[in-house]
């Protein structure tokens, strides 16, 4: 994550603001780069604020849809775990995860979010009032999400996402291009 979002300025100099994503601009553009390069284009398309981020994303193509739900999914577990996931503005996407990881290849990754799902629609509810009544620090302790945060680290030891992502990508390329 922390390199996805350094590298974010330098890959942005691929295509400027006004410039549409081409079949050329993504093969000239590094494995080491082009998810980023991807999720910034996206990115161009929400709103600043981020309002109707569920309607915007739901709206495109689900080879789209998979790249930048599974974008939120790593950026909100790497900071904070599922529980910022489920609980941030990517949370509405947590019923599609699955089956977009599925999409892409991610198979083991899209096990565990099943699962998580699972313990999360049965726990919210009582990860909510814990929060509101303990404060965020205090119900993380016993948050029933976090062996799943686990081993979310853990499978990039043997399924490695990025790099399934962008294989995904390249073999998909026309469904990314702007027409």
């Amino acid at each position: 994550m922390k390199k996805q979002s350094a590298t974010s300025a330098e890959t942005s100099k691929h295509i400027p603001i006004d410039q549409e994503l081409t079949e050329q601009c993504i093969d000239s553009t590094s494995d080491d780069d082009l998810l980023q390069l991807i999720f910034d284009h996206l990115s161009k398309k929400l709103s600043v604020d981020y309002r109707n981020e569920y309607e915007t994303v739901m709206s495109w193509n689900s080879s789209i849809q998979a790249i930048y739900m599974i974008w939120a999914l790593e950026a909100e577990v790497n900071k904070d775990g599922y529980s910022q996931f489920y609980f941030n503005s990517s949370g509405p996407f947590y019923t599609h995860l699955p089956e977009a990881l599925r999409r892409v290849g991610a198979t083991q990754f899209a096990d565990l979010t099943e699962r998580a799902n699972k313990v999360f629609e049965i726990e919210k509810t009582t990860i909510l009032q814990d929060d509101f009544i303990n404060g965020c620090s205090e119900s993380d302790k016993d948050d029933p999400l976090d062996p799943f945060d686990t081993e979310f680290y853990a499978l990039y030891q043997s399924e490695n996402l990025e790099q399934i992502q962008v294989e995904y990508i390249r073999n998909h390329k026309k469904e990314f291009i702007d027409s």
